[in-house]
């Protein structure tokens, strides 16, 4: 998958075929996340990729889990690489229980703890009438999207201490709905309670839990999954998607010193889009 790092405002306005903005040429990072190790799951591409690559201009090294395409994931690694920071490779499923374990084991061995997960790998298919959802579709979806998320975090936390950070990627649909993604959504709204009950849970350990709900964003899952994209973003307020460089800076700020105040909380980045929560 190719990226484009534009400055130009106009990037920011997703036309058919062109290909998702990951970072602005003109981010300039400040160090926020100097020394600090993150790791991130659905990292190879749209908004983890673009996380991974923000984090790493902000001074972090990043590990990212992804399940199948080695072109998304080196590229991702190119361009962390590219900001002066390493970046560590893991393929497999996380709703794996054998995969997660090795994930944890990899993490350890390099880096012996982590200061930031960001639970990003998230799936879907959408299916216009509930009668066409099977049972399988369900189990792979919420397998995927929030039962390895619960198990994963708790795995992680033996790597984590006091100033860590979880960041869980909801989503619009958990406060809207979905017609069209009843599973997903579904897990969504799992995620947004997820967040807010683990972040009373750790809160006297103070590791920070929140979360970033986006809205319609231009990412490989979109061309992937819908197949007519002709109108995706156009009713919202903005009249359009927003690209992954508009969503990571929020991830920026939930990992930083910025945010020490907060916990969770959720980001609601939709282009307008007027939720509760």
């Amino acid at each position: 998958m190719k990226t484009q790092n534009k400055s130009d405002s106009q990037s920011k306005v997703p036309q058919e075929g062109l290909f998702p903005e990951i970072i602005r040429e003109n981010y300039k990072g400040s160090e926020k996340l100097s020394g600090k190790k993150a790791l991130i799951s659905g990292g190879d591409s749209g908004i983890g990729q673009a996380v991974a690559v923000h984090y790493a201009r902000e001074g972090a090294d990043v590990a990212i889990i992804y399940k199948e395409s080695d072109d998304d994931a080196k590229e991702t690694q190119k361009l962390v690489e590219k900001e002066g920071r390493k970046c560590i490779l893991l393929k497999g499923d996380i709703s794996k229980k054998d995969f997660r374990k090795k994930c944890i084991q990899q993490i350890k061995k390099e880096w012996k703890s982590l200061d930031i997960l960001v639970n990003n790998a998230g799936i879907q298919f959408p299916k216009d009438d509930i009668e066409n959802i099977s049972d399988e579709q369900i189990q792979e979806t919420f397998n995927t999207n929030i039962i390895s998320m619960i198990s994963f975090t708790r795995d992680c936390l033996q790597l984590m201490s006091s100033g860590s950070r979880i960041i869980c990627t909801t989503s619009v649909t958990a406060y809207r709905g979905s017609e069209h993604l009843i599973d997903y959504s579904s897990t969504k709204g799992a995620i947004a309670t997820f967040i807010r009950s683990l972040a009373t849970n750790l809160a006297e350990q103070n590791i920070l839990v929140n979360g970033v709900a986006p809205g319609p964003i231009w990412t490989p899952l979109v061309k992937e999954t819908f197949d007519d994209v002709s109108d995706f973003g156009k009713d919202t307020p903005m009249k359009r998607a927003g690209q992954p460089s508009e969503v990571a800076p929020a991830y920026v700020f939930l990992a930083s010193e910025d945010s020490s105040f907060i916990t969770g909380e959720i980001i609601h980045i939709n282009g307008g889009d007027f939720v509760g929560g």
